[in-house]
């Protein structure tokens, strides 16, 4: 199949082709691709990535003249190619209409890639999937029959993680005067607030802190002030007496929010304020009309209690026959299956979280032996 592409540069994409990468998504769950809704999809994020890394391009497809198909990457000198924002994207691949075919070979020809890496593959992406090395479940909260259908769901599903929550909240509310939850925070002194907790738990928890990496602080503040019709970076809330003590940032589209930066405050951990909150976001977005909250990929206990089903996000890489394709396989492949074995065995995935708490908790000066 012969594809007219053309790739652009961020500021290159006219306003004409972004209405029409909008238009996709918002068409998406019509024909049977809800996935492809993901903000992490949209052209608001691809461009916002661009701000702050170099390489970012968007190859778009044309049939008859008019765009059918949008690719955004990142892409290094040597055609080395990556997702946009490989690493804190939750949901990647190529944003298309209905019965749209395409050949992954020919596509990272005409964009110069020699290869694109992915971590988080949309489910359909098939052209892509063959090079998947791994596939993942991404939790969801679906909300689209409204918050009571979605608390009924909890009772029967979910009893003892319902029951013991509900019952922390009214233990809260008996040692405060009021609780208050903001859905969509515009202080940024609270989205400051938020990172503050979030890096404390990376280093508590012996994580990566992301927000030590200028470019991730720079991305999520910028987000945070885009607001389109289809798009926004949406903060909540859960204030107790006007303090925050739960708090979440992440991008929702027209029909999806994706949970990227939840935290909350320690001293208020034994009320579990962070699955407050998330009953709260589950119960404004239902109110919005708002398909499903994606918890994203990862092994936690209060995704397995908060949700109703799962999608599936693959990672690996599509490649052409080419010397730096091969290099960049050999160099990642291995550590990459390490660490897939390792997240994916609760044998050797609870001792290596223990080791990591562990680690930060001497990092932090509060490790005694």
């Amino acid at each position: 199949m012969d594809l007219d592409i053309d790739v652009y540069r961020p500021g290159e994409l006219s306003a004409a082709d972004r209405a029409a990468w909008t238009a996709l998504q918002s068409k998406a769950h019509l024909h049977g691709s809800p996935e492809l809704a993901n903000p992490f999809l949209s052209p608001e994020f691809a461009l916002a990535v661009g701000r702050y890394r170099r390489g970012v391009r968007i190859a778009v497809v044309r049939e008859g003249g008019e765009p059918a198909a949008f690719f955004p990457h990142q892409r290094s000198a040597t055609g080395v190619g990556r997702a946009v924002g490989l690493g804190v994207s939750d949901s990647q691949g190529l944003v298309h209409g209905p019965g749209f075919t395409w050949d992954a070979q020919e596509l990272l020809r005409a964009c110069g890639l020699a290869l694109w890496e992915f971590d988080h593959l949309a489910q359909g992406q098939e052209p892509f999937e063959a090079g998947a090395t791994g596939s993942f479940a991404s939790p969801v909260i679906d909300v689209q029959d409204g918050y009571e259908a979605y608390l009924a769901y909890l009772r029967k599903n979910s009893p003892k993680f319902i029951k013991s929550t509900l019952l922390k909240e009214r233990r809260l509310l008996r040692t405060v005067d009021e609780l208050r939850y903001v859905h969509d925070e515009r202080d940024p002194a609270a989205l400051r607030t938020l990172m503050r907790w979030k890096s404390a738990q990376y280093r508590r928890t012996g994580r990566s802190d992301r927000f030590a990496q200028p470019w991730i602080t720079g991305l999520v503040e910028h987000l945070f002030h885009t607001r389109t019709d289809s798009f926004s970076g949406l903060l909540s809330v859960l204030y107790a007496d006007g303090r925050p003590i739960a708090a979440h940032f992440g991008p929702r589209s027209e029909r999806i929010i994706s949970c990227w930066f939840p935290a909350y405050d320690p001293e208020f951990a034994k009320f579990s304020p962070g699955l407050l909150m998330h009953l709260r976001i589950a119960e404004a977005a239902a109110a919005e009309g708002i398909a499903y909250i994606d918890l994203g990929r990862g092994q936690k206990q209060y995704k397995d209690s908060l949700k109703t089903r799962e999608i599936t996000v693959s990672e690996g890489w599509v490649m052409r026959r080419h010397p730096i394709a091969l290099g960049r396989w050999a160099h990642r492949a291995p550590v990459r299956a390490l660490r897939n074995t390792v997240a994916e065995r609760p044998e050797l995935f609870e001792p290596a979280d223990r080791l990591l708490k562990r680690i930060g908790e001497f990092r932090s000066g509060r490790f005694r032996m």
